[in-house]
């Protein structure tokens, strides 16, 4: 048992039967009344959004999951196909599965496959991935690292915010707990 404030994001527990999987937590504290924490589930076998508030007291049932080594392969229609590293059995998650992480799946990636009770729930990426910027705004002359920043689509179609000296070609290495750049790779 796990009290509601010490869950993190990519924490799975069970409630009710289904298997809920963390995407984001906010200690809240109100001007008026208890404090609560406003958190954003996501339903692993129906891949359904919930947001919801919990006491910070209240507790949960952590899921025991169990991790494997795999390589993504490719996408098979609306499926994404991930094999073992260890005993080249290939595994499908649905595109539904993978909302959150389907924007940084790149060819060959290695993850980790996540399962409960033999029964494969999703996936945990890298803290980090490399990809290629596809479409940017031109490079402004003079343009430091301080600035705002310019919108940059990836190859995969994530959209990043970045300085303004990253130019079309640019490999860029992307954190993909929250998409955001990192560095220049």
């Amino acid at each position: 048992m796990v009290e509601a404030i010490n869950l993190k994001k990519g924490m799975i527990f069970e409630q009710n039967g289904k298997l809920i999987k963390v995407l984001e937590t906010n200690h809240h504290k109100p001007g008026k009344g208890n404090t609560v924490m406003q958190m954003k589930l996501n339903d692993v076998r129906s891949g359904a959004i919930i947001q919801t508030t919990m006491r910070p007291t209240e507790k949960v049932d952590l899921a025991i999951v169990d991790k494997k080594s795999a390589q993504y392969l490719y996408d098979e229609g609306q499926t994404k196909v991930f094999m073992d590293m260890d005993t080249y059995e290939q595994y499908e998650l649905s595109q539904e599965q993978l909302k959150e992480e389907e924007q940084f799946l790149m060819p060959n990636m290695e993850v980790q496959l996540d399962f409960c009770n033999d029964e494969l729930i999703g996936i945990d990426l890298p803290g980090t991935v490399a990809m290629k910027v596809v479409d940017t705004q031109p490079t402004i002359k003079g343009a430091t690292a301080a600035s705002g920043g310019k919108p940059a689509t990836m190859e995969t179609g994530l959209v990043v915010t970045v300085p303004d000296f990253i130019n079309v070609g640019d490999t860029l290495v992307i954190n993909t707990d929250n998409g955001s750049y990192k560095a220049r790779a």
